[in-house]
């Protein structure tokens, strides 16, 4: 691992971070609804105070650790839905309404992150201060995802399944502009980012919910299946992160 690796508080974007990223979303839909099934407020304050004691622990953290990090965006994952929740049920805003206002703040977290620190690259995360920028860029992406997936689910009466296909083919076009038509990586990265919120989202919600809406699992199980196989990969990924790494071949002279 080189040494502007080891300072950056933020993994690469593999194929594993994805599949993580995917998880953690489906996990905190899940568990946001399960709890917002007794009440919604008990949800987002519940989720607001697990995600302070996630953040205090990411902030203290020296550089990236798989554990911290991801334990951070899962508990963003349900502080995102319980807040976009929140706006939709409980306060009855309309969820054009809500995804507009969530689309503008993003979009305003970014022109701030860019004309303080002249980046967005996920590969400079290395002062406190854009750390912060990040987190609150995930943060928005995630109730700016949550709203989105409702937006599609239920004000345009897509469904879970039709929603899921929606934005799983949503998130190939950031991927093949990338490849083949030279599309900005921060550009590819962030929109990326943005959609997988949505399509885990549907994905936890189609299992969740009883039929004929979903399958039937509950809420609750899918928040359980979901957070142990993220312990599983997050486990996998925090001794990858351990292994020595192999010596460099010597240069022939």
């Amino acid at each position: 691992m080189d040494s502007h690796r080891a300072a950056t508080k933020v993994p690469a974007a593999t194929a594993l971070f994805w599949v993580i990223k995917v998880l953690t979303t489906g996990m905190g839909e899940a568990t946001s609804d399960y709890l917002g099934q007794w009440s919604l407020w008990l949800s987002a304050g519940a989720s607001a105070a697990a995600l302070t004691v996630a953040l205090w622990l990411q902030f203290r953290s020296p550089r990236y650790r798989p554990a911290t990090y991801w334990f951070t965006v899962a508990m963003i994952a349900v502080f995102g839905t319980a807040a976009a929740d929140c706006f939709r049920i409980g306060l009855h805003v309309e969820l054009p309404y809500t995804t507009t206002g969530y689309a503008l703040a993003l979009a305003v977290c970014f022109a701030a992150w860019y004309a303080t620190e002249r980046t967005l690259s996920i590969h400079t995360i290395d002062t406190p201060r854009r750390e912060v920028f990040y987190w609150l860029t995930v943060l928005l992406t995630f109730a700016l995802g949550t709203a989105a997936g409702d937006l599609t689910g239920f004000y345009l009466d897509l469904g879970f399944v039709h929603s899921a296909l929606l934005f799983g083919a949503a998130i190939l076009v950031p991927w093949l502009l990338y490849r083949f038509a030279h599309l900005n990586a921060v550009a590819a990265f962030w929109t990326s980012y943005v959609l997988t919120r949505p399509l885990g989202a549907s994905l936890a919600d189609y299992l969740g919910m009883d039929k004929p809406f979903g399958v039937g699992v509950g809420f609750g199980t899918t928040a359980l299946l979901s957070a142990a196989v993220c312990a599983v990969l997050v486990g996998y990924a925090g001794w990858s992160d351990r292994r020595p790494q192999p010596l460099p071949a010597p240069v022939s002279s």
